[in-house]
């Protein structure tokens, strides 16, 4: 009788865990949608004119349900950075930079934002913190904290071995590595404003950059 019951409530159990994988992958679907109406709606209208209606609206939800995985609109803006931007900030903090070329590493670099940043939309979130920062500073701050305060250390010290090296003749990259990302950040700008009177070839631009830096012979 005993073997009987547990054989019964094993079975139960089995069918539960059965039933509980495709409401996981629900609940991880709806959120991802969410995330991605909430950059439609932000990309369109401003943190500050974006309502939670309007991204439940898109993402095909009710309301109530963002709350489920959102506190409100600022940790929904906070996860749209972290499943968007995270991801490269990790890749570029743990790659084996003091192996390879300061040359190299800098395009590297650059390759990312060309292809992984400004040909995607994660344009849009950065455009975002540009746009919306300075009236929403806990944004910025937040941006900061997630990406920059990750990546610019990593970037210093690598600049900083670079001159120890003789790769770099002065350590003003080392000192200031905002530096190797301010064309970028002028891109996104021009992109903003000025892309239908004069598009800018942001990948010549970013060479150019480099050939300022480091003198010719960067790789196409």
């Amino acid at each position: 009788m005993v073997e009987v019951a547990a054989k019964a409530r094993s079975q139960r159990g089995g069918r539960r865990r059965k039933g509980a994988a495709p409401q996981v992958a629900r609940r991880g679907e709806r959120r991802e949608a969410i995330v991605a109406a909430a950059l439609e709606e932000f990309a369109a209208r401003g943190f500050a004119a974006t309502r939670l209606d309007d991204v439940a609206r898109r993402a095909g939800v009710a309301k109530g349900t963002i709350y489920l995985y959102f506190r409100d609109k600022e940790s929904l803006f906070q996860e749209l950075v972290r499943a968007m931007v995270s991801p490269l900030v990790g890749a570029i903090t743990t790659a084996p930079l003091n192996d390879v070329p300061i040359r190299a590493v800098i395009e590297m670099i650059v390759d990312v934002f060309v292809n992984q940043i400004y040909g995607t939309r994660r344009k849009d979130v950065l455009r975002l913190i540009i746009s919306e920062g300075p009236r929403f500073p806990k944004l910025a701050e937040f941006y900061y904290r997630e990406v920059l305060s990750r990546v610019l250390p990593v970037l210093r010290a690598r600049l900083t071995l670079a001159v120890e090296r003789g790769e770099l003749a002065n350590d003003a990259l080392a000192r200031f590595p905002q530096l190797l990302v301010s064309p970028g950040l002028m891109a996104i700008i021009w992109s903003s404003l000025f892309e239908r009177f004069e598009p800018l070839d942001v990948r010549a631009l970013m060479r150019a950059h480099l050939d300022l830096l480091f003198g010719k012979g960067s790789a196409p």
